[in-house]
């Protein structure tokens, strides 16, 4: 699979989509939009101090790209690649790297090898 077949894949996620998470398993795709000035996919998880009002969170294509030829070429996406390599993605919170791993392992690019590991599926 291409990165080009791969975003294909991600944008036909329809919005209500529950993101796999190893730990929380609570988040969901809400909508596409903008993140960092850039289009981004935007998923929501919940905020625990006011029910009705989710956290909305997002990672962009461009963000997307890089993780995704990591993956390709190195057969796993790290934690400790993700907050070097994305900084601005990290920053905006840890939950970005396994909705990005989540996403990988839903359009079936990777699945969860433990703590801060994604492996490349062949």
């Amino acid at each position: 699979m291409n990165f080009n077949e791969a975003i294909f894949l991600i944008k036909e996620l329809p919005v209500g989509t529950l993101i796999p998470k190893p730990k929380s398993g609570q988040a969901e795709i809400a909508r596409w939009g903008i993140r960092r000035r850039s289009p981004a996919l935007i998923y929501q998880i919940p905020n625990h101090q006011i029910p009705t009002n989710p956290h909305k969170k997002g990672v962009t294509i461009e963000e997307f790209r890089k993780a995704f030829e990591q993956l390709m070429q190195s057969g796993e996406f790290k934690r400790s690649w993700f907050d070097v390599h994305l900084p601005a993605c990290s920053k905006e919170g840890s939950c970005n790297f396994t909705t990005i791993g989540g996403i990988f392992s839903l359009i079936g690019l990777s699945e969860y090898a433990g703590p801060g590991r994604y492996r490349a599926l062949a």
